[in-house]
């Protein structure tokens, strides 16, 4: 968790920020995040034939239609 404080009444709230984020980039929290959001989980094996026959047929799908002129 970080956690950031006012030194004094009159500081600016443009400061106050400018340490938030500084403090969220040297703590490590932002890259965490973003690598779990990046996370995949494991497709299995008949899933991942599944898709690659729909992709397959997708691809032939199209090169038919470019030789036919269609769009």
């Amino acid at each position: 968790m970080v956690q950031v404080t006012r030194k004094d009444e009159r500081e600016a709230n443009e400061n106050i920020i400018r340490r938030f984020n500084r403090k969220v980039l040297q703590s490590g929290v932002l890259a965490e995040a973003k690598a779990s959001m990046r996370f995949a989980k494991d497709i299995s094996k008949p899933e991942r034939r599944a898709k690659a026959i729909i992709r397959k047929e997708r691809k032939a799908d199209k090169l038919n239609k470019a030789r036919l002129g269609l769009k």
